[in-house]
């Protein structure tokens, strides 16, 4: 009888959800010693919406059971581990075999996917090198320590087609080889794993459910440059992925993949972890090396690029989490194999993060050329409460907002950026007919207007020049010369800002404006917002033939704005009112409504 295996999502998605007093409810079955079981620990599974998962493995097959509490738990564990029965109503996926039968309520969200980068992610203990090591961890580099020269490792990342995941596509192995052609006396690797997007949370779950993967790359990568010493620059409000980074760090030294002689090859090599402070400025390399150095994180002038002068002036390679995270898997089947995935141009695999309104909120892996209606509608099941889907904000702040009409366009490298947008790191917020996108526009200009270091003159005051347009704009404040204004401050800022915050940061209010400009001229010349989100543009109202008079709604207003006898449908004053929205979440009938 082959023993069943109990895996418990603990990211921080999981424990959010209550993925602990999951754990620790089966933790005290299996501690009662009625079956022979073996309980663990993993990090995301990619079904964050369902979370807390609990995934019951025996052989190859797995069953994953979702929105799991103790309760839940318990009735798994009686149920399926020791009497080999399916509590049927609770499983979100199944498979037999690695290409066995797929079922379960939620087995298109995997349909689709090809998981390169999150292989390991949600089936194996992230904590436990054993884990990572049995599952070909470390193949890879003892490949590229013992059969490969440095010349030979380039060549093989070239020929896979990888370009980096940070955003700007730069072929990978190109620029390893700029920082191997380098001569120094020292050489530094460089993760990026600040990750400052909002809705944005791939590398996050990469460094807390596989952080070997990643530390696996940048050995690979030192080995092929010549380098000496790696940093991993990570974000301090991710505490559980650095913890889990420190775990690994530590483990891969006592094994002997980190630091000096390095499994006998006589190479050299320890990874440091630094910090950030959150400053969403310091994703720029130059800034991020600034800031490993204990200066400001500010962006400076290149050239010299970090190939040749980076950290402390020394040739610097920079990668982010999920480009490290291929290489291993590149090394280990082949660039032939990895080059067979994607598109001509856009080879591999592309991780993304669905937010916003989507029903499935989660990660997924998709192929390359995949297009943005089939990860909203079948990765993400569409839109929630059966809306309209609008638009999609991809790239995070200084990406730049897609339409519905062009959602068949392909996900890659070329495809985006002739939208007006750009990839970025692989956050997609999804948003309904309910959305107001000068109101995007503007939370997302806000975000980096103030995240900009202030260096450039045109960064630093030409994006507050369009934040304070674009709160005129959803106040009814409008001019008619506000669109012009726009469209001239972020061309200007675009070709004038030193780094590529600032170059990219107009882009939600560009390709909004190039998309919505009906909204905009609603705002502008009639003093309304469709999307009835500017609370400023709106007024309330009662439907009589729905309002039963339970006075609940005027209980509820903080302003005294409703009236009306008990019993009797009841109005609401707009000139009073102040549009908190307190009588819209008390009505029990849907019977309030914004025009």
């Amino acid at each position: 009888m082959v023993m069943k295996r109990i895996l418990v999502g603990m990211g921080t998605c999981g424990l959010s959800a209550g993925a602990q007093k999951v754990y620790d409810r089966l933790e005290e079955l299996a501690d009662e010693g009625t079956a022979e079981v073996e309980l663990s620990r993993t990090g995301c599974i990619g079904m964050c919406y369902r979370e807390p998962l609990v995934e019951v493995r025996e052989g190859e097959s797995r069953i994953i059971y979702g929105d799991v509490d103790a309760e839940l738990a318990e009735q798994i564990y009686r149920t399926h581990v020791l009497g080999d029965e399916e509590v049927s109503d609770s499983v979100v996926y199944r498979q037999e075999g690695p290409d066995g039968e797929i079922g379960g309520s939620e087995s298109s969200y995997h349909i689709l996917q090809k998981r390169i980068v999150l292989r390991n992610c949600g089936t194996i203990d992230p904590e436990s090198i054993k884990e990572y090591e049995s599952a070909g961890g470390y193949q890879a580099l003892r490949k590229a320590l013992e059969d490969m020269t440095s010349e030979e490792i380039i060549d093989e990342v070239k020929a896979s087609g990888l370009r980096g995941r940070g955003g700007a596509g730069f072929p990978t192995g190109l620029k390893w080889s700029f920082a191997a052609a380098n001569e120094a006396d020292t050489k530094y690797v460089v993760c990026n794993a600040d990750e400052g997007d909002p809705g944005a949370f791939m590398d996050r779950s990469v460094l807390e459910g596989d952080p070997h993967s990643v530390l696996e790359g940048m050995i690979i990568c030192a080995r092929a440059i010549g380098a000496d010493q790696g940093y991993i620059y990570c974000r301090a409000e991710y505490p559980l992925a650095i913890r889990r980074l420190n775990v690994a760090i530590a483990a891969a030294r006592e094994k002997g993949y980190l630091g000096e002689d390095i499994l006998g090859s006589g190479i050299d090599f320890d990874i440091r972890i630094k910090q950030g402070a959150g400053a969403f400025v310091c994703g720029e390399e130059t800034a991020l090396f600034a800031s490993i150095e204990g200066r400001r994180g500010m962006p400076r002038l290149r050239p010299p690029f970090p190939a040749e002068k980076g950290l402390w002036g020394k040739p610097t390679n920079n990668n982010n989490v999920e480009t490290y995270a291929n290489v291993p898997w590149i090394l280990t089947r082949g660039a032939d194999e990895y080059a067979k995935i994607g598109t001509e141009k856009s080879k591999g695999t592309k991780v993304f993060a669905l937010a916003g309104k989507v029903r499935r909120g989660g990660l997924a892996e998709v192929p390359m050329g995949t297009t943005i209606r089939e990860l909203v509608f079948d990765v993400g099941g569409g839109i929630k409460q059966g809306r309209d889907f609008k638009a999609v904000q991809i790239g995070g702040p200084s990406g730049g907002c897609i339409p519905e009409e062009l959602a068949d366009i392909p996900v890659d490298f070329e495809s985006i950026p002739e939208t007006g947008a750009i990839m970025g790191s692989g956050g997609l917020v999804v948003m309904d007919d309910t959305t107001c996108m000068v109101e995007i526009a503007r939370f997302f200009l806000d975000f980096t207007q103030k995240e900009s270091c202030g260096k450039c003159t045109f960064c630093r005051i030409g994006t507050l020049r369009m934040l304070e347009i674009l709160e005129r704009l959803t106040k009814g404040e409008g001019e008619p010369e506000d669109m012009e204004k726009l469209s001239r401050l972020g061309e200007q800022i675009k070709q004038s800002s030193l780094c590529g915050l600032g170059q990219t940061a107009p882009n939600p209010v560009l390709t909004t404006m190039r998309y919505f400009e009906d909204e905009y001229r609603a705002h502008i010349e009639e003093d309304r917002c469709p999307a009835g989100s500017c609370l400023a543009l709106v007024d309330f109202h009662i439907d009589p033939e729905k309002c039963v008079g339970c006075t609940l709604c005027a209980k509820s207003c903080p302003v005294e704005a409703i009236s009306g006898e008990p019993k009797e449908p009841h109005e609401i004053d707009n000139s009073v009112c102040v549009r908190c929205g307190k009588c819209i979440s008390s009505c029990n009938f849907d019977a309030i409504y914004k025009s």
